[in-house]
């Protein structure tokens, strides 16, 4: 699979995200510090960030047409990000500029101890409204749009604009990393789900997470997959299926359809993996499979960090549904990517 951005991809697809635009001030440190504590930092860098532009910009690097309606103020850290994602491809031509207010910021602590990092946001003012979107301002950038990212931070300005995709027939990716007031109402518009690996049972209360992710697709009859990401494990797909199985099928228990594919899944592998479930009746009329994805081995010395990992996960899905990759061609990708 090439990435090169000169290559060009048949029908010109453009995916738009819709979201926050946020500052990432990185401290790199030797170990966590404990409260009242002084330690010296490794290194510094300040780069544009926010799920939105992380993502955006791994669709552009990857050749992708993508462009990205959000809100920035008009200060040198909102100019600094909207340059930024220029520089990587992205079209920024129909963000919004606050005169006043403040762009969204974060600090970022990277962990070299753990590889880890910890994330200490900042919100901006004023947040992107319904009133920033105008009629004429919608319909121009969703003309041409393959597919819409939105994640519920900006919620009812991206509420209304999944409205109007939805009444286009333009397919809508839901990135659900936790509750957030509005996004119920995303969801239940969405066609595809990816997940945080809490967020399917803390959403339905289910006592496992393969059941969570059945419950999703029982509450959502829109939703054709969802994804939950589980990090350094990889991740799980639940995929509804068209496909026909004869009434007398019995129900399949998805808690042990989730086991027997465990036990054949190569997880020694260095490279990604994906093993898939025969398509099969389960709970609440859904007809499906489940697939595991396991994660690229990387040695620790060969990690910087790992922030925005999860980002280029879900910038590589959209990719892969603009170039209408089959299911498992597209996680295995993305988990590489």
């Amino acid at each position: 699979m090439s990435s090169c951005s000169d290559e060009a991809i048949p029908g010109h697809p453009i995916v738009l995200g819709c979201g926050q635009l946020c500052l990432d001030y990185l401290v790199t440190v030797p170990y966590f510090p404990i409260p009242d504590q002084k330690i010296r930092g490794t290194s510094f860098k300040v780069q544009g960030g926010g799920n939105t532009g992380n993502a955006l910009t791994c669709v552009a690097r990857l050749g992708l047409d993508s462009r990205i309606l959000a809100k920035v103020a008009d200060d040198s850290q909102g100019r600094w990000m909207l340059e930024e994602l220029e520089s990587s491809g992205v079209d920024t031509s129909f963000c919004v500029t606050a005169k006043g207010g403040a762009s969204h910021f974060n600090y970022v602590i990277v962990d070299n101890q753990t590889n880890t990092r910890t994330c200490i946001f900042t919100p901006g003012y004023p947040p992107l409204l319904p009133d920033d979107l105008t009629e004429s301002l919608i319909l121009s950038v969703l003309d041409g749009v393959r597919v819409l990212y939105a994640n519920g931070r900006s919620r009812e300005a991206e509420l209304l604009l999944a409205q109007k995709a939805h009444s286009k027939n333009i397919s809508i990716l839901i990135n659900a990393e936790k509750r957030r007031e509005g996004l119920n109402e995303l969801l239940d518009l969405a066609d595809y789900a990816v997940c945080s690996t809490n967020f399917p049972q803390d959403w339905t209360e289910a006592k496992t997470a393969p059941s969570a992710l059945l419950s999703m697709l029982i509450r959502l009859p829109k939703l054709k997959f969802v994804i939950m990401t589980l990090g350094e494990h990889g991740c799980m797909m639940l995929e509804r299926c068209t496909i026909e199985v004869p009434e007398s099928e019995e129900e399949t228990d998805i808690d042990e359809l989730h086991e027997s594919l465990k036990q054949t899944t190569d997880f020694t592998s260095v490279l990604p993996v994906c093993n898939s479930s025969v398509v099969t009746r389960l709970a609440g009329n859904v007809t499906g499979r489940l697939v595991i994805v396991t994660a690229e081995k990387i040695p620790s010395s060969e990690l910087i960090d790992t922030t925005g990992a999860g980002d280029a996960f879900t910038g590589a899905l959209l990719y892969g549904l603009c170039t209408d990759m089959a299911s498992e061609e597209m996680l295995t990708f993305a988990s590489r990517v």
